[in-house]
């Protein structure tokens, strides 16, 4: 086999495989796939979509669940010079069907699972082929089905440029419809070429594998184990009640998910000083990572080096990171949220007023270069997101950041949690710092609700029980005029989390504003 082009995904797997043949690339509970056969069996199911197709295959959806199938689906697609798109069974049709919709899709890979929803999903007239990873599983819906061949197999991955596409990802839609994001093999040859300065990762690590495949971390997950030549385990559900015996007992040393994992496990009783050993790397992404929390997981995985990362989709899994220090850490923070850090090598980065003028401390955060996505797959999502400024594309994040010194920023909110009250500028994020003091309260999302006395705020937070309202009202009242105290605070067993594992806000104003029309704002848990 030629030696592949660098800047192909494909070619971070193929470096594994070179370290690594007969160690598992990953593991799925019981199950384990090694390198050489994941690669063998990529190399097939490549094979069977280019000989199907007219043409070199565009885009290939990957409907499965955690499994043998979606991993290998994945090295397939990008083996055959496409795009992958992962796709996930348990989603709701209408939002599946609309990303099928968007994107060119050749061909789909499925398991069972996905493959039984397949007919409704493409309907009785597609022509587009499908590849039944399962031999015994049925395909209804008068779907063609591609068979693997090993007469038809590659004998090395199909050659691609830096500008072709290798991930098709979608936007969780937590502000609106979401956007089909297109990531070419150059945006991630950009993205992995630093990670690689930057970390030590090796053969001998343990990956946790915490994100769907749809969530674009798992992109960190995989090619960053896959180019070590080290495991990428699944950490299933069950496994987070005892998550110290789980990381023990599996040998986890490089632990990545969003900070909502840190609550979970603080629940569990998995965040004892030292409980953590295994760990030689933890790094945090998805939302906001609160400073309190860094410190609980540093003390649990004291062993290990701490990392907040940050990035939008549309720049290439993250952007800018922070490597947590007990000390300067909080002093740099605002609102007790672990700085983002600085943004990586090879960028530029503005930041711009509400008049979008460049503001020299403190505004949305604004990044250009070569991580940046060439555009969405709908040219009419662009606007207002991708512009043209000083002859050169940038990428409106919609953060609001401020320079902290060194290079960094630490960020202050969603442009669009900012809201306003009876002629008040109201920072959700202050309120929620400020809530997280309030005894017996162990995370608090504040929301806002439209009624027909105006915005109102509503308060929900997770506890071992009911916080008296007087309490809420006795520390909100150092950041907030009374008029401004919201209206309800509601105790929640958990928070409700969207498509990629991020606290659903939208579900939660929803909420609000279903208990304001319920009980006109009155209720033994209001603040007022």
């Amino acid at each position: 086999m030629r030696a592949p082009a660098e800047h192909a995904l494909y070619a971070r797997f193929l470096r594994g495989l070179a370290k690594s043949p007969d160690r598992a690339a990953v593991r799925v509970g019981t199950e384990s796939l090694t390198y050489a056969h994941a690669h063998e069996l990529a190399l097939r199911w490549a094979g069977a979509l280019t000989a199907d197709a007219a043409g070199p295959p565009r885009a290939v959806g990957v409907l499965a669940s955690k499994g043998v199938t979606a991993y290998v689906g994945i090295l397939a697609a990008l083996y055959a010079g496409a795009a992958v798109v992962p796709l996930r069974p348990d989603f709701p049709q209408a939002r599946t069907r609309g990303m099928l919709d968007a994107a060119p899709l050749s061909a789909v890979i499925a398991d069972a699972g996905g493959g039984a929803q397949l007919p409704a999903l493409l309907g009785p007239d597609s022509a587009v082929p499908v590849l039944l990873a399962d031999s015994d599983a049925a395909l209804g819906g008068g779907l063609r089905r591609i068979v693997p061949d090993q007469r038809h197999a590659l004998a090395e991955p199909r050659p691609v440029g830096p500008g072709d596409i290798a991930y098709m990802l979608f936007t969780s839609g937590s502000t609106g419809r979401p956007k089909g994001v297109p990531l070419t093999h150059g945006n991630t040859s950009h993205y992995f070429g630093l990670l690689d300065e930057r970390y030590d990762f090796t053969a001998d690590d343990v990956f946790s594998q915490t994100f769907d495949l749809n969530f674009d971390c798992s992109l960190f997950d995989l090619f960053c184990a896959w180019g070590a030549g080290a495991t990428a385990l699944v950490i299933p559900a069950q496994g987070y009640r005892d998550l110290p015996g789980f990381l023990t007992e599996h040998r986890v040393s490089v632990w990545f998910s969003t900070p909502g994992a840190i609550s979970l496990a603080r629940r569990t009783g998995g965040l004892a000083a030292g409980s953590l050993p295994s760990l030689r790397w933890s790094f945090f992404a998805g939302e906001a990572l609160k400073c309190q929390d860094a410190e609980a997981w540093q003390r649990a995985a004291s062993g290990s080096v701490l990392e907040n990362l940050y990035g939008p989709t549309e720049f290439t899994v993250t952007i800018a990171a922070h490597r947590w220090d007990p000390v300067r850490s909080p002093e740099l923070g605002a609102n007790g949220i672990v700085p983002i850090g600085a943004v990586h090598a090879g960028h530029e980065h503005l930041l711009l007023d509400a008049d979008d003028n460049e503001a020299a401390t403190e505004g949305e955060l604004v990044i250009s270069g070569p991580q940046m996505a060439p555009g969405y797959l709908d040219p009419d999502d662009e606007r207002g997101r991708f512009v043209e400024r000083d002859s050169r594309l940038w990428y409106r994040t919609g953060d609001r950041v401020r320079r902290v010194g060194g290079g960094e920023l630490a960020y202050l909110g969603r442009l669009d949690a900012q809201v306003q009250i009876q002629g008040w500028r109201v920072e959700l994020a202050e309120i929620d710092h400020a809530l997280g003091a309030v005894e017996g309260v162990g995370e608090a999302v504040t929301v806002d609700a439209a009624t027909d006395e105006g915005t109102q705020l509503v308060v929900f937070y997770i506890g071992q029980q009911p916080v008296r309202p007087v309490e809420f009202a006795r520390k909100l009242s150092e950041v907030l005029p009374r008029g401004l105290l919201p209206r309800r605070y509601e105790l929640l067993d958990e928070f409700p989390v969207n498509a990629n594992r991020k606290i659903d806000r939208k579900e939660l104003r929803n909420r609000a504003g279903d208990l304001l029309r319920a009980g006109n704002g009155r209720s033994g848990n209001r603040g007022d």
